[in-house]
């Protein structure tokens, strides 16, 4: 996934401002794809340049309101139906979890226990954010609920293999 498909699919449910789409990132996205201020601007100043969004309104201070073009939605389309998504191959987690025998069982349990907390952590923070979130019956709201779940129930897991895999430890 990258950063353009992920704009050009906030702007597939309505037209929105670069801040507009910070605060969406920041509120829901940030979990699957984090993305700062000038990573948002300067991928949306390359979607406008390429004709896959286009400038409805401005405002003051510069404020611009980005929508969706034909082409915009082509490009999302195709990406969803016929790119196949990337298998995430790099994980600090598991890397580190390879090279614990450098450490003392005590000190390999710690970083396990560490794990467990931040998975508790992560769903905890997921827990807030579904009871603080204005759900609605559109797209975003719905499949956002779903990739959620996918949220709580990965850090479920890790906190549950992490706990099995310090009983593992000699």
């Amino acid at each position: 996934m990258s950063l353009r498909h992920a704009l050009l699919g906030l702007l597939s449910e309505r037209p929105a401002s670069g801040y507009d789409l910070l605060k969406t990132f920041e509120t829901s996205l940030a979990n699957a794809w984090p993305a700062t201020q000038s990573q948002i601007y300067t991928e949306l100043t390359k979607l406008a340049d390429a004709g896959l969004i286009s400038v409805t309104t401005e405002g003051p201070r510069g404020r611009k309101e980005y929508a969706l073009t034909e082409e915009g939605l082509a490009e999302l389309r195709h990406w969803l139906t016929e790119t196949a998504p990337q298998r995430n191959t790099r994980s600090d987690v598991l890397l580190r979890v390879f090279f614990l025998g450098v450490l003392t069982p005590e000190e390999a349990r710690g970083y396990l226990g560490r794990l467990v907390e931040m998975s508790e952590q992560g769903g905890e923070h997921l827990r807030a954010l579904e009871a603080s979130a204005d759900w609605g019956e559109d797209g975003l709201s719905v499949y956002g609920r779903i990739a959620l779940e996918y949220g709580l129930r990965f850090n479920a897991m890790r906190r549950e293999w992490a706990e099995w895999a310090a009983t593992q430890l000699r």
